[in-house]
């Protein structure tokens, strides 16, 4: 017999909410399980980064702040991870220093654990010598990274860069030199920067230009130095890794660079330098004195020729007085769209 028609109708509502369940509930089983495999893989992809990234280490030391700094074998390094780099022979040494270039060997402490550069985890230890440190890469490191691939390379964001710099082209140069006057410019969005830096390009009209920030070119070799002040020898870039670079750059620059992202089509106000117009002067502006090219044999020498390169005059600018300039700017302002 049918059952009464009101509870026929509960009935059929309790036979769809049931085909419902018996639905719904293996559609979000599929869910969970999909991602439970891609939590999985996600934590595979992590474990395999860490230990690819970071290498054994002699020694360990925890720092303060947190950070743990491994102290790892100077033939055991990261740079050594591309192929081409495997049997490379480190130099510990320039074989040349550029004329006027000065450099104490008696005071030099860059291979000796009594340093005066110190960071906060030197309070905890140092690293024995023939060892590098290096900051432990963390799990929570590469969860905050866009991917656990990309982690640690370099982005090529489609940012506008703003330069107010002093340039020299035209010759062959070997290195570069300048004293330059840091200060904390503001930033306005998380993903911009403000540099005031020195850097050195290679041929700029082939495909792939080279550069790097500082240094000079040992003559014998083609190795790229990096020193910082007349005692601190902090390493080279091998001249392998170069391709426009490998005799000599073409270009180099000094002076500021800011990547703006242009919210609203406007110049944000991240500032470069101290913020300020070079016209205001010395105790007010950021500079740049002594700034000074290697030539071609060898010596340090002040630049003849340089020119200046500024696309936002309103925003950022620079004054070249000789051996020395002025540059920076506040960014956006009522003249600086």
């Amino acid at each position: 017999m049918a059952p009464p028609f009101g509870s026929r109708r509960r009935w059929l509502r309790a036979l769809k909410m049931t085909l419902c369940l018996c639905f719904l509930i293996p559609m979000a089983a599929g869910i969970r399980n999909t991602n439970t495999i891609f939590g999985q893989k996600q934590k595979l992809d992590v474990q395999q980064q860490l230990k690819f990234l970071n290498k054994p280490a002699l020694k360990s030391i925890k720092s303060p702040d947190g950070d743990i700094i491994d102290c790892v074998h100077i033939n055991k390094q990261p740079a050594f991870d591309p192929p081409f780099l495997k049997n490379h022979t480190i130099q510990m040494r320039p074989s040349f220093h550029p004329e006027r270039l000065s450099f104490d060997e008696s005071k030099d402490v860059s291979s000796k654990s009594k340093s005066k550069i110190t960071q906060l985890w030197h309070l905890n230890g140092r690293c024995p010598e023939g060892t590098i440190p290096i900051k432990r890469t963390k799990e929570e490191d590469l969860l905050r990274a866009s991917s656990v691939a990309t982690y640690g390379r370099k982005k090529h964001p489609h940012y506008t860069l703003t330069h107010a710099l002093v340039y020299v082209e035209g010759d062959k140069y070997y290195g570069a030199k300048a004293t330059i006057n840091a200060w904390k410019p503001q930033i306005q969005e998380h993903d911009e920067f403000s540099s005031s830096q020195i850097l050195i390009l290679g041929d700029v009209s082939g495909v792939g230009v080279n550069t790097i920030e500082a240094g000079w070119q040992d003559p014998k070799g083609g190795n790229w130095w990096l020193q910082v002040g007349d005692k601190y020898l902090l390493g080279y870039w091998p001249a392998s890794l170069f391709l426009s670079m490998f005799d000599s750059a073409s270009e180099i620059h000094w002076g500021g660079e800011v990547i703006n992202s242009q919210q609203g089509g406007e110049h944000t106000s991240t500032q470069m330098g101290s913020g300020c117009f070079p016209d205001e002067g010395y105790s007010r502006a950021s500079y740049f004195k002594n700034f000074q090219i290697v030539d071609g044999s060898n010596i340090l020498r002040a630049p003849k020729n340089s020119s200046t390169l500024v696309e936002k005059p309103k925003c950022c600018n620079v004054i070249n007085l000789g051996s020395l300039f002025y540059y920076g700017g506040p960014g956006r302002n009522p003249d600086c769209p």
